[in-house]
């Protein structure tokens, strides 16, 4: 079962939704094609079993990384060190493949949207506990809106990626950290400026 996540999450990343089939994703995996419907019961399950499982491993890094006593500023610049290192392991390609077949799926949408909520429980503990730190008026700067900001920068920044756009990007991630480090005077150091 692993093998046939492991070759559809390859295949998604290399050809798209559109290019996995049953054949092709059993010979990705090196079985036969009828041990796709007997574990799965459909093309879509091994999709959507796919995307939950990559989803998990990287969710549970950023629980990990947000967890450790480090400062907030660490674990943004560790953030953002992630979202290239997504990009390059092509979780992007999953996410936004199987979020399109969601919009006119009711069946996909209910899973993504779980995916999308656990995302996003992470980052709002992990705001929850900066804000305070930072200084940050939370009747102003509601963490909600704080957390919708961030996922939504985040997916922007990726789609634009995938396409072959980085203009502005190294500078725009250069202006929060200078932002931040300004919120905590001890932390100097700007990994994004001579980039």
């Amino acid at each position: 079962m692993e093998a046939l996540l492991d070759a559809a999450e390859a295949l998604l990343i290399d050809v798209g939704y559109a290019g996995v089939t049953t054949r092709r994703l059993a010979e990705r995996a090196g079985v036969n094609h009828g041990l796709v419907h007997y574990y799965f019961g459909s093309m879509e399950e091994v999709l959507l079993q796919t995307m939950e499982r990559f989803t998990q491993r990287l969710i549970e890094r950023q629980r990990a990384m947000y967890g450790t006593e480090a400062p907030f500023l660490d674990k943004w610049r560790t953030a953002m060190g992630y979202l290239r290192e997504d990009i390059a392991a092509g979780y992007p390609k999953v996410w936004y493949e199987l979020q399109a077949i969601s919009w006119n799926r009711p069946e996909f949408r209910e899973r993504v949207l779980k995916v999308n909520a656990e995302w996003r429980a992470v980052l709002t503990d992990a705001f929850e506990k900066a804000m305070p730190i930072y200084g940050i008026d939370r009747r102003r700067f509601p963490v909600e809106a704080i957390v919708s900001l961030v996922m939504t920068f985040n997916l922007g920044l990726q789609l634009e990626q995938l396409i072959g756009v980085d203009e502005g990007h190294v500078e725009l991630l250069a202006m929060i950290d200078r932002w931040l480090a300004s919120l905590e005077p001890d932390q100097a150091r700007l990994p994004w400026s001579n980039r």
